[in-house]
């Protein structure tokens, strides 16, 4: 039976953090290791989950749980990995996980996570995606999106904001042709627990992108951040998919999945504007938003389905 909320393990595995009320990391997190069980063993790069999780003389981690260097994320699960491996521990009796940010995971930490892919090391890479570097204070990252506020791309009299478009890590990395890939959203919880089981259940590198909004830097109530994570889907400006590489799918060059296509759109204005960090835009800005999301998914429609 698949894991859902009624049949979720009543065990915390992660909890007494300090993270911000209404933290969409945090509940990524919470979930997965529901999923995964004691036995994973979790690492962590600088950010905001180990910022929050590693209080001394607290540990947040049920899990044996460690940080890592910002940019070795891969690198340090290709290690534990290796050396649970040594000590004569089978895959499916521990999960290797990691659990890092956008800019752990799409800038500073890329390079890691590629060559953990190029060896196809049996570990789980999650990317808990709040869309800047919010633990040190709002930076842009490379998912930074369009047109938001953040410290290093300030909205004032001669800028409105990010200049660059959200980098498409979920593609980049299925371009390696790496086992399994997903999109997720704390939004649609189901969704993400099935990819965890999924993921959980498959051997070699593993990933999952899910969008964990966060409340200081979105602009936004705590009370309304699973709201924007299903808000986010149902505008088209996330999408949920899944990718089978070759060695799963059996299909040459792997396969991609839609799981979810709106039948019609939510508002992008509503979304947008529903958020501090985006209020500056303009008109003409909000439909360039809209246009690039119309082209992604034709993009989607004819080479997916």
């Amino acid at each position: 039976m698949a894991m859902n909320a009624k049949n979720m393990p009543a065990d915390e595995l992660f909890f007494g953090h300090k993270a911000c009320a209404g933290c969409g990391g945090s509940l990524a997190v919470r979930a997965a290791l529901k999923v995964l069980g004691p036995n994973a063993v979790a690492a962590l790069p600088a950010g905001c989950m180990s910022a929050v999780g590693f209080n001394f003389p607290q540990l947040c981690f049920a899990n044996n749980a460690m940080i890592t260097p910002f940019a070795a994320t891969a690198a340090v699960l290709t290690g534990i990995e290796a050396g649970l491996r040594a000590q004569g521990k089978k895959p499916d009796d521990c999960t290797v996980v990691g659990f890092a940010g956008d800019g752990g995971t799409a800038d500073i930490g890329i390079q890691a996570l590629s060559g953990a892919i190029d060896r196809n090391d049996d570990v789980l890479y999650i990317c808990y995606d709040n869309e800047a570097y919010m633990n040190t204070g709002i930076q842009k990252s490379s998912l930074t999106p369009f047109g938001a506020k953040t410290t290093t791309t300030p909205v004032g009299k001669n800028s409105h904001g990010c200049l660059t478009q959200k980098k498409n890590v979920f593609e980049i990395v299925a371009a390696h042709g790496l086992p399994y890939a997903a999109t997720a959203s704390v939004g649609y919880m189901s969704d993400f627990l099935k990819k965890l089981e999924r993921a959980k259940g498959i051997h070699g590198t593993r990933f999952i992108h899910v969008i964990a909004p966060c409340p200081t830097g979105w602009g936004a109530p705590e009370s309304k951040m699973v709201d924007l994570a299903r808000d986010v889907v149902d505008c088209g400006l996330w999408y949920l998919a899944e990718y089978e590489g070759e060695q799963v799918s059996g299909v040459p060059g792997g396969t991609f999945t839609l799981n979810c296509k709106p039948r019609e759109f939510a508002s992008v204005r509503d979304y947008l504007k529903g958020q501090g960090r985006f209020r500056a835009l303009s008109d003409e800005e909000i439909s360039l938003v809209e246009r690039s999301r119309d082209a992604k998914w034709e993009m989607i429609e004819r080479d997916w389905a």
